[in-house]
Order: C-alpha cells, then structure tokens, then sequence
C-alpha cells in the first residue's frame, strides 16, 4: 500500500524532472532558483529584498547572490527604498520581464499537458486537493512557511 509520504515523494520527483535543469531563454542560462526569484518580484510591486528572501525561504546571503547574478543578467534591478536607504528594493528590468513570461508560458504549457491527461473533474479535483494541502501546511507547525503579502 503506498503511504502519503511515498505518494508525495513520487509527484515531487516527476514534477522536478520538468524542473531539474535550468532553461535557456534568449541565450541566458535561467536555474530553478532564478526563475522563483523572478516570479515573486514580477508579481509584486517594487518588494524588499528581505520580503522576497522570506517569500522563497531563502537566507539573505544565498538571496544577494543570486540577485548580483541577476543584476549581472540584466535581468533585475536593485534600488535603495526613499524612505530608508537601507532597503533595497527589486524590480524587473524589460529582459527580466520577458524572461519571466518565457518561463512562465513554459511552465503553463508544461502544467496544460499534464493536465491533459485528466477528465475536467479530476482536474478540477487536483487543483482543489493542492490547495487545501497548501492551507494545511500554512497552518502546520514543522512546515516551512514562506511569507505571503
């Protein structure tokens, strides 16, 4: 009989063969950790970069490199906040934001083929399942919570 644990841990390692290596997106080099870096400053107005740090669960040191990276790539752009030169704030650069649709697009496509093997109740099923899973891991005391605003 398959447990919970062994039918996570299989959706996860197929879901993460779609995602093991990075992509190429108009000859730049995007790894996983990139493209979720890119996702939540594209879907916010301006953030910190500790907001977004906290956002993936990442520690600030690993985060500021992967965003000198970035600003390396032209893809982000790093600013003092007005009100307190201490923070910085992140925004996508016109390369950023057309990488971050490519990928997105990508991953749209690669979730539509999956979801193409199922009837529109079980799809409508899933999407359901994964979001009361998620809801009870927000409230769960040993899972990691990323911050949401």
């Amino acid at each position: 009989m398959e447990t919970k644990r062994d039918t996570f841990q299989t959706m996860m390692k197929r879901f993460g063969l779609l995602n093991k290596n990075s992509c190429m997106v108009g000859g730049l080099e995007i790894t996983l950790v990139q493209s979720h870096i890119l996702y939540e400053i594209d879907k916010r107005e301006e953030p910190s970069m500790q907001e977004v740090a906290e956002t993936l669960g990442i520690d600030i040191s690993t985060f500021s490199r992967q965003i000198q990276t970035l600003i390396k790539m032209k893809l982000v752009r790093k600013t003092p906040s007005s009100q307190d030169k201490r923070i910085y704030l992140l925004s996508l650069t016109t390369e950023g934001k057309f990488v971050a649709a490519t990928v997105e697009e990508s991953m749209e496509q690669h979730l539509d083929e999956i979801f193409s093997h199922m009837s529109e109740f079980e799809q409508e099923t899933v999407l359901h399942s994964m979001k009361v899973l998620n809801e009870a891991m927000a409230k769960s005391t040993v899972c990691c919570k990323p911050i949401y605003k």
